[in-house]
């Protein structure tokens, strides 16, 4: 068979596209060429992060790659069978080894024997899952797939000095197909963090949350503390019920009440949604969707560019096809 041609400009033409297929291309041993990779981005081509992404994903397959440079606009990618063990990363900035991770996550999953991925970076970063995140909303969602994987947190990471750990072991085993389509979880709990920061910080942030929640009708159980002096200064907080999960990370000269308030509201509307599982969850588990035998469907509370980037990345790779339906809360089936 032929190189798959994708075109890395399509909807967002963010990262997105490289993260699903690389990931799919490792799975299903299929060459692809990735063409105007980041094309709408203020700065095109690879960055750092996608660079240990692939680099990863290589050294787990050994594929040839051609075109793997900072601001390379296209890169080739031939893999051959995906190898357990252990796998290393530094990434070298605050890079997020959520999107990291995420990219890999799949691939282990068809591995030759288990593996262990540690990762350094940033662990609370914009534009990604949180660690909280991930292993409160993500991995328990991706558990009803039969999908097996123990994460822990060494340190946390903030920007822009980064140097937050996590390690992620992954059993592999063979997906199932899953359903979300009621809510699920009786309240609202979640974890407010910081570090080489005053312990007040993650307090006010966890006070504030909790206080916006109650207000609008909605119980709250427990939202952690997780108080650190690790190497790099910052504050976030994860709220989640059931798959429904929101996050904000503290920045400077925002107040910590408003970075409680501020998740407090994301997780607000999605509960008022009446979906099952959060609108950045849906893109996340739609690979995994296509790759589970059978059918899945999932009820989110939007159709996020991520969702649809997949989905479509799935199409050009696969030929596979999901429906979707529009009325009030989004169902996605594949």
């Amino acid at each position: 068979m032929g190189i798959i041609e994708i075109d890395g400009s399509y909807g967002e033409g963010g990262g997105q596209i490289l993260r699903t297929a690389i990931s799919l291309s490792s799975i299903l041993e299929k060459s692809i060429n990735i063409k105007n990779i980041r094309k709408n981005r203020p700065k095109p081509g690879l960055a750092i992060q996608h660079i240990k992404s692939i680099e990863l994903a290589r050294e787990m397959t050994d594929a040839t790659v051609d075109g793997l440079y900072i601001g390379s606009t296209e890169i080739k990618f031939i893999p051959r069978k995906i190898k357990g063990g252990y796998y290393y990363v530094d990434i070298g900035t605050a890079g997020s080894i959520s999107l990291l991770l995420q990219s890999v996550m799949a691939m282990a999953y068809y591995a030759s024997s288990p593996v262990t991925f540690e990762v350094i970076g940033g662990t609370d970063v914009k534009w990604s899952p949180t660690y909280d995140y991930l292993g409160n909303v993500l991995l328990p969602a991706l558990k009803k797939f039969n999908y097996v994987a123990d994460l822990s947190l060494v340190s946390r990471g903030f920007y822009p000095r980064g140097g937050g750990k996590m390690i992620l072991h992954v059993e592999p085993g063979t997906l199932k197909s899953a359903e979300f389509v009621c809510p699920e979880g009786d309240v609202v709990n979640g974890v407010s963090c910081s570090s080489k920061l005053p312990s007040h910080v993650a307090e006010r942030q966890a006070n504030s949350a909790t206080k916006f929640l109650e207000q609008n009708g909605i119980s709250v159980g427990e939202i952690k503390l997780d108080i650190r002096n690790d190497v790099s200064t910052g504050s976030s907080i994860t709220l989640y019920k059931g798959y429904l999960g929101s996050s904000t990370l503290g920045e400077r000269g925002l107040p910590a009440e408003k970075v409680g308030s501020e998740a407090a509201k994301k997780i607000l509307k999605e509960i008022r949604s009446g979906a099952a599982v959060d609108s950045n969850l849906s893109d996340q588990l739609i690979q995994y969707m296509h790759l589970a035998t059978g059918s899945s469907k999932i009820i989110t509370s939007e159709l996020t560019s991520h969702a649809i980037t997949n989905m479509w990345v799935i199409e050009e790779i696969t030929g596979k096809k999901f429906t979707v339906e529009k009325n009030g809360p989004v169902c996605i089936r594949s």
